[in-house]
């Protein structure tokens, strides 16, 4: 029989530190894709099945072209986040580290991009 408290075999386990940051994180960019989402889809539908000349006319303006570059952004991130947390709950070791690197790598580069297409329409 053991008379150790629940605390006492918890002491020394400890924690990784950075789960509260990492949750306000992805609870602020839930928040923003909350209101980036809608107003995407408002703004890519009005120009889908538009001729292209008015699609690149359209996206020129800031406002389409700033929504979408910030949806990509924003969305991206919150990807890589919940990829993350999949990640370190179903892997260990170093197939962990190396997931966590390549999904890191493959999120960075799809939001440059979508930002960089976005910026070339505006621009």
């Amino acid at each position: 029989m053991s008379f150790m408290t629940d605390r006492k075999r918890a002491i020394g386990l400890g924690s990784a530190k950075t789960g509260t940051d990492h949750h306000w994180s992805m609870m602020v960019s839930s928040a923003a894709l909350l209101i980036l989402m809608p107003l995407f889809l408002f703004t890519f539908g009005y120009a889908l099945g538009k001729p292209y000349e008015e699609v690149i006319a359209y996206y020129s303006q800031p406002l389409p072209a700033l929504i979408a570059a910030l949806t990509f952004g924003v969305g991206l991130y919150h990807f890589k986040g919940g990829v993350q947390v999949l990640i370190e709950d179903y892997t260990a070791g170093f197939t962990r580290k190396l997931l966590i690197v390549v999904m890191s790598c493959i999120s960075i580069a799809l939001a440059a991009a979508g930002i960089f297409a976005v910026a070339r329409i505006a621009i």
